[in-house]
């Protein structure tokens, strides 16, 4: 298992992780380089996979490339003024599978460099829950992206409810986050001790963080704040399968 981001308040933008993750020196470059190995190792895998390869290479190939990755600091080479990490990352690894298009083992891959420590575990059981239809392997990549940060922006709205001792708030509020919630707004409002005109406040103002958190998710991975609306509407593209 990857290990945590050791401080709490380290940012998990994309843009800020890759900065940190090209800097040896810097003080978080170990916790940079295993939050963006977290963030994108499965969209990854599953490109590997809808390209044909099977599940046992798949594993092996998205461990050597982040392996070359890393030990050929390819994140130097990231430029936030050229376009989002997301598509870097990808051209990176349509380079890296032609490389080893000739290799025919997972014998010859790693070169001594030991696993990553993914869940690679899970990967396939993920892998078997993608739609059967006939996608390409960028938009499978795409959607994978863009519902990574998606859980980042909600892990990122939870934290700041367990920050303030509110964890069981946000846990009866979250259903209604994105407009479900099957429980009516008065036995909801009776069961945590508010008036259902302060609930309703309460929900609007979640959403609103929420939004507001994505914003800031998707900024920090593009080269500049007019690109977000941009951003967003691909993010939106990329979950609707459209």
């Amino acid at each position: 298992m990857l290990t945590q981001v050791g401080r709490s308040d380290f940012p998990t933008t994309s843009w800020t992780l890759v900065l940190a993750a090209a800097d040896p020196d810097h003080a978080d470059c170990r916790d940079a380089i295993a939050s963006l190995c977290a963030i994108y190792w499965y969209p990854l895998y599953a490109f590997i996979r809808k390209r044909g390869h099977a599940a046992a290479d798949a594993q092996d190939l998205v461990q050597e490339f982040f392996a070359r990755f890393l030990a050929r600091r390819y994140f130097d080479r990231a430029d936030s003024e050229k376009g989002n990490f997301r598509a870097f990352l990808l051209i990176c690894l349509k380079c890296f599978l032609a490389d080893e298009k000739d290799r025919d083992n997972a014998q010859k891959r790693g070169g001594g460099v030991p696993p990553l420590p993914f869940e690679i575990a899970t990967a396939e059981s993920l892998y078997t829950r993608e739609p059967a239809h006939n996608e390409t392997p960028e938009r499978i990549y795409e959607r994978r992206w863009a519902r990574a940060l998606l859980d980042r922006v909600y892990a990122r709205l939870r934290e700041e409810f367990v920050r303030h001792g509110r964890l069981d708030h946000f846990n009866s509020l979250k259903p209604h986050l994105m407009g479900g919630g099957d429980a009516p707004y008065g036995d909801l409002a009776t069961k945590l001790g508010v008036t259902e005109g302060a609930l309703k406040t309460g929900i609007h103002r979640l959403r609103k963080r929420y939004r507001d958190l994505l914003r800031e998710e998707v900024a920090a991975t593009v080269a500049g704040p007019e690109l977000v609306d941009a951003e967003l509407r691909f993010l939106a593209s990329a979950l609707s399968g459209k």
